[in-house]
């Protein structure tokens, strides 16, 4: 295997400075942390950019909640500038208008900008609304005003039980209406508000192998201009290359067969919006400290928690009694261990909702038609 190093200090920072959201999307994966938590008022913000200005992070990702909610949230973006950092920003685009990009245009604001990235779940309102609730025309207003003023824009689209009829749709709005150079897919999985929604939103099994063969087949049809790091996509395309390889007789690829799916605690680390630091937002029951009390570097360094889910990598799947007899182990990285947290209370497991058996039907943690409530 290929074993993974830790950066002396972290280069990417993803931040939630706000917990506050104008929508209530059925699948948010943070919903649970919006509710018994404060918000850090600005100089708290501002205080933690110095900080990760000296430590040398390199660029940060605001998401919430709804960032564009803080009337704040210019001054923020300043705060990074200062701090010699690019920033990338997660919307769901519903307040974005001509006067807040015009702010953009203030000082170094555009420049440092990579990306913003807005949240579209259906080629309709009948689509979109039904997980994204009254949302769809502001989304996509916000959508092409930033595709109009070249700004680096790009969209996601979480797959779920109420678009994935209309994927095609979505598509050709999204890269050929709308005019994106490209966007990324994922899946709504059991987590935050989807716990509480997960037999009306969750792809059933067999919704999401049509997931994965619609979304294959686009992918291809627009050269590849549909992308996915998880969910339907990735795993189709995952698959052929597996499955092809089996057919020449290849017993498995490099840097896979132990619990290696995330790298991202190597580089990478996030912070709720009252000031907790978590290995990611997805592991937001993880607490390894908290801003101004403790050290970021300090964490990055030294944490327990941490330290443990970067020795997953050592972890053979051949160990783990749900994994040792698959054929597709020495090809697998038992997926995402915040979905193996969530689903198992351990994040030294396999990640149901990342493994290749589930595509056989093995595996009763993806709902079966008859579990579907509307």
């Amino acid at each position: 295997m290929t074993e993974m190093r830790v950066m002396s200090t972290p280069r990417h920072v993803d931040i939630a400075i706000t917990g506050k959201c104008n929508l209530a999307c059925q699948y948010c994966f943070y919903a649970d942390e919006m509710v018994a938590r404060t918000h850090l008022p600005t100089d708290r913000w501002l205080s933690l950019f110095d900080e990760l200005g000296q430590m040398g992070v390199m660029t940060v990702t605001l998401t919430g909640g709804e960032i564009f909610t803080r009337s704040d949230f210019f001054e923020l973006i300043d705060g990074i500038i200062a701090n010699h950092m690019r920033y990338n920003l997660l919307s769901n685009g519903t307040l974005i208008t001509e006067d807040v990009l015009e702010k953009f245009e203030i000082g170094k604001r555009r420049q440092r900008l990579d990306t913003i990235q807005i949240s579209v779940d259906g080629s309709t309102a009948v689509v979109h609304d039904r997980s994204r609730p009254k949302s769809f025309d502001r989304a996509l207003n916000g959508l092409q005003l930033l595709q109009n003023g070249g700004f680096p824009v790009t969209a996601r689209v979480t797959v779920n039980r109420y678009n994935v009829d209309d994927l095609e749709n979505v598509a050709y709005m999204l890269l050929e209406k709308v005019g994106l150079s490209n966007f990324g897919t994922n899946e709504a999985y059991a987590c935050g508000a989807t716990d509480q929604t997960e037999n009306k939103i969750i792809l059933t099994l067999s919704q999401r192998q049509k997931a994965m063969r619609i979304l294959e087949d686009l992918a291809d049809r627009y050269d590849q201009r549909i992308q996915a790091l998880a969910g339907p996509l990735a795993m189709a395309q995952n698959l052929k290359r597996i499955e092809g390889m089996l057919i020449k007789g290849q017993t498995g690829l490099k840097g896979k067969g132990t619990l290696s799916a995330c790298n991202g605690v190597f580089s990478k680390i996030a912070i709720l919006h009252d000031g907790t630091i978590v290995p990611c937002h997805a592991m937001s029951t993880l607490r390894l400290g908290k801003i101004g009390i403790n050290s970021l570097q300090d964490v990055w360094k030294n944490d327990e928690t941490l330290k443990a889910l970067r020795l997953r990598q050592h972890i053979p799947l051949s160990s783990l009694e749900t994994c040792r007899d698959c054929k597709y182990q020495n090809f697998c990285t038992g997926g995402c261990p915040a979905g193996a947290l969530y689903a198992n209370g351990d994040f030294n497991t396999r990640n149901p909702m990342d493994c290749y058996c589930i595509l056989k039907g093995q595996d009763s943690f993806i709902p079966k038609e008859n579990d579907i409530t509307r």
